[in-house]
């Protein structure tokens, strides 16, 4: 009696502790009775007949999700692959159907993902792949969510994560990138170097407008100093041919003066002996003197002709 007392107790504690078991948040568990569903109890504590009763599983009702990898073809004849990500949870009416209906749900989501996007891809050119990586992602959650709602899984959303061309591919892409980048850079120098040659010739030819404005000045001035110069030595009696011939005498002797001064001048003016000046003057002289006569023959013969008409 002594020895079947501890016994008992033994096997009390043990049948009280496996008739107990708990549910973690967000999680559901099935409890079958002899093979049979039983029941589906969620979060919390609770009883179960030992031996007869016993869990046959745990579904967790938190939102999950699902990488798939895929590679396909492009229009183009480009091999891709996408990582699609699948974001779905167990239904909370539906955890009967998502445990006794389907084995493996995630292979039945991959082969829906694997279905939907290599029938959408090859329709579409690498580019466009791209740009509409959107609505490939829509295209697989709205095939996934017709299919898997009756199972009792929910497609909370789809995305397309990750597009990877062959790296063949890639290095073109970039090289294609590359040379436009190059061409477009080349194009603004291009345009830089025209504007700055516009603008040098514009420089250039304000530049030449003044010079020559400046040297019309300058020459202005050189004419009404000779007038003037002129003027004075006709107040002396000194005619105007002589008094020319002196002015330039006299400019000829002032240049040979300047250049003297300067020990790096590399201006040689010719003819530079010492009869020079004597030499330019005779000539001046001898010069406006023939150019008189000549005026004067001229105005004759014109007065003559004018006569006989």
């Amino acid at each position: 009696m002594n020895l079947l007392l501890p016994i008992v107790i033994v096997l009390g504690i043990i049948i009280l502790i496996s008739s107990v078991f708990t549910v973690k948040q967000q999680t559901a568990a099935i409890v079958e009775r002899f093979g049979k569903f039983q029941s589906i109890r969620h979060s919390g504590l609770h009883l179960k007949i030992p031996i007869i009763d016993r869990i046959a599983g745990r579904l967790s009702l938190k939102i999950q999700q699902l990488d798939v990898i895929i590679e396909t073809k492009t229009l183009d004849d480009v091999f891709v692959k996408l990582k699609v990500s699948v974001q779905y949870k167990v239904v909370t009416d539906k955890v009967y159907d998502a445990f006794y209906k389907l084995d493996y749900p995630h292979e039945q989501i991959t082969s829906y993902v694997f279905d939907v996007v290599r029938a959408e891809v090859p329709k579409m050119k690498l580019d466009d792949v791209f740009v509409k990586k959107d609505d490939i992602a829509l295209a697989v959650k709205a095939e996934l969510n017709d299919a898997m709602m009756d199972y009792g899984f929910d497609i909370i959303r789809t995305l397309v994560t990750d597009i990877d061309p062959d790296a063949q591919v890639k290095i073109a892409m970039n090289r294609i990138n590359a040379a436009d980048r190059e061409k477009t850079a080349a194009q603004y120098e291009g345009d830089a170097q025209r504007i700055l040659i516009v603008e040098k010739a514009k420089a250039e030819a304000e530049s030449k407008r003044l010079q020559g404005q400046g040297i019309a000045d300058q020459r202005r001035e050189i004419a009404r100093g000779l007038e003037e110069s002129v003027d004075v030595l006709n107040r002396v009696g000194i005619n105007s041919q002589e008094a020319s011939a002196l002015i330039v005498v006299t400019q000829h002797y002032d240049t040979l003066q300047a250049i003297g001064s300067e020990t790096n001048s590399n201006l040689i003016l010719l003819p530079n002996s010492p009869q020079a000046g004597s030499t330019m003057l005779n000539d001046m002289v001898a010069s406006f003197t023939a150019s008189n006569q000549i005026g004067e023959a001229m105005k004759a013969n014109k007065n003559k002709k004018k006569l006989e008409e």
